[in-house]
Formats: structure tokens, sequence, C-alpha cells
């Protein structure tokens, strides 16, 4: 039998402390245990790099490394570190407050077990938020028919969840947008590429991740800017269409309803994973 894919983690990480821990173990307990996991430290200034030894030393021979990208500040340039150092046939990008599925890495490279596969893209939870903090509910409800909808002009990748074979990044590497001036979703950038490259990117409902959803304590006008982005990165490549500007309408929409939700304190469900994790204390 020939054996499954092997994944690389990638995850960039600026000022991380209280993340970066969970994120970390949540990659270690797999079902299918990934080959390293790369935590790309980008100038931080608080314990990120302190926290993510400590979890390697009391991990050894997990394959846990953390590089240093203190050239520039931006997340493009610490992806592109981390995708560089990454030895896996498949790289996997997630942020660092990201707490994959325990099969995650498992669904992942049987996804990838199609050789038409270039990359892939999953639904997540958002953890601290109680009304939709359960892991049983996800935003695949909303975040599969977006995906139906705009995939025959192009497909999206979450920079949250994704992942994407070597040989595809390869491909796309010299072509992809520096956003030296940070105005573009480097995920959607991505997916644009690997589509004008005619690299197929799939959508696997199973490939589940939880993140945080902290970006609602940004102020109004702050939220409004980041969504903005999928407009940004959409005109740069001369792509426009109604169905691609649907994710923005419908995050400006979600906004002020996840906002009200929740006071951005943990959830039960948070609770709930810190001690599935091993972790005792609030990270």
């Amino acid at each position: 039998m020939t054996p499954p894919p092997t994944v690389s983690l990638v995850i960039p990480a600026f000022n991380e402390e209280t993340t970066i821990e969970r994120c970390l173990l949540a990659a270690l307990r797999q079902t299918q245990a990934p080959r390293e996991v790369i935590v790309v430290d980008n100038r931080s200034t608080d314990g990120t790099a302190a926290v993510a030894r400590r979890v390697a030393e009391s991990h050894p021979g997990a394959g846990v490394r953390i590089l240093r990208q203190f050239d520039v500040q931006g997340l493009v340039p610490t992806r592109n570190a981390g995708f560089a150092a990454a030895r896996g046939d498949i790289i996997g990008r997630i942020d660092a407050d990201s707490v994959i599925a325990p099969d995650w890495v498992e669904h992942v490279s049987r996804a990838m077990g199609d050789p038409a596969i270039g990359a892939v893209t999953g639904p997540v939870t958002y953890y601290d938020v109680p009304l939709f903090g359960s892991s049983s509910v996800s935003d695949d409800l909303v975040r599969r028919p977006l995906w139906h909808l705009g995939k025959s002009r192009c497909p999206f990748l979450y920079g949250s969840n994704m992942a994407i074979r070597a040989q595809a990044w390869r491909a796309i590497e010299g072509s992809a947008c520096p956003d030296h001036d940070d105005v573009l979703h480097e995920d959607i950038d991505l997916a644009v590429h690997l589509k004008e490259t005619g690299i197929r990117v799939a959508y696997v409902p199973r490939m589940r991740a939880g993140v945080s959803a902290r970006r609602i304590e940004s102020s109004p006008s702050a939220f409004r800017a980041y969504t903005h982005r999928f407009n940004a990165t959409y005109e740069s490549h001369g792509i426009d269409h109604w169905t691609l500007r649907a994710p923005r309408h419908l995050l400006q929409g979600l906004f002020w309803g996840l906002r009200s939700a929740s006071s951005l304190t943990p959830s039960s469900a948070t609770r709930k994973a810190d001690a599935d994790l091993g972790l005792s204390r609030k990270v």
C-alpha cells in the first residue's frame, strides 16, 4: 500500500503567548501524527517563543520547531518562511489561535490522497462564543453554500484552517502576491493563484478547527477595513462578481450579532477543550 502523504503544520505567530500552547497541544494530539509542527515567530515581544519552546521540550520527538522570521513584520513573509522550511508532502497552514480537531491531519492526508487536489480548506467553530462554542456546531452550513456559490469563479481558502500540497505551493510561490502594503487576504490570494495555475482546491467538511472570534473586539471601522480585504484581493487580480462579494457582506452582517452573543470570555466549550488538552490553567 502507498503510505499516506506526510503533513507539516506551519503556524505564523506574532505575540500569541495566550493562544500558542493550546494550538500546539491540539496539533500534537492527532490520530495521525504530523511530520512536524513549525512555529514561525515574527518579531514577538511577549512570551510566544518561550511557551512554544516549553511545549517542544515537553514533547521530545514530536517534531516541534520554532523558527524566527525577524527580517520584516508581516504575515506573508512569515508564512513563506514556514513554507520554505516545511519538509512534508503537504503543508498545513493554521493560525496561532487555531485548535484543530484530533483527526485533522488524518482527514487532510486522506483528502490529499487524490493527486488532482492541490489544496483543501474546511469549516470552523468559534470556541469563545457561547452560542457557537460547541464542537458540534461549525460554520459549515454557511461556508459550504458560499463555497459552491463562488467555486466556479474562484474557490476560497481559509488561513485558519487550510493545507496546500508542497508541489502546488512551489508552482505558485513565485507569483503569489507579497502584499507589502498589507491590504489583501493572503489566503484568498493563494486560492486565486492556484485557480489561475489550474490547480484544484477542495472543500473538506470533516477537516474541522476551532478559532477565536477575537476579531469582533475590533472597532466597527477596523472590522469594515478587514472585510474590505476581500474586495481588494479580487480587484488586484481583476476579478469582480457578486458571488465573491458575499463573504464580505455576510461577515459585516454577523459582526453585531456575534459581538452581542459573546463578551469573548471563554465558553464552556473552551474550558472543556483546555481540560482535554491537559491545560489546568487559562493560557
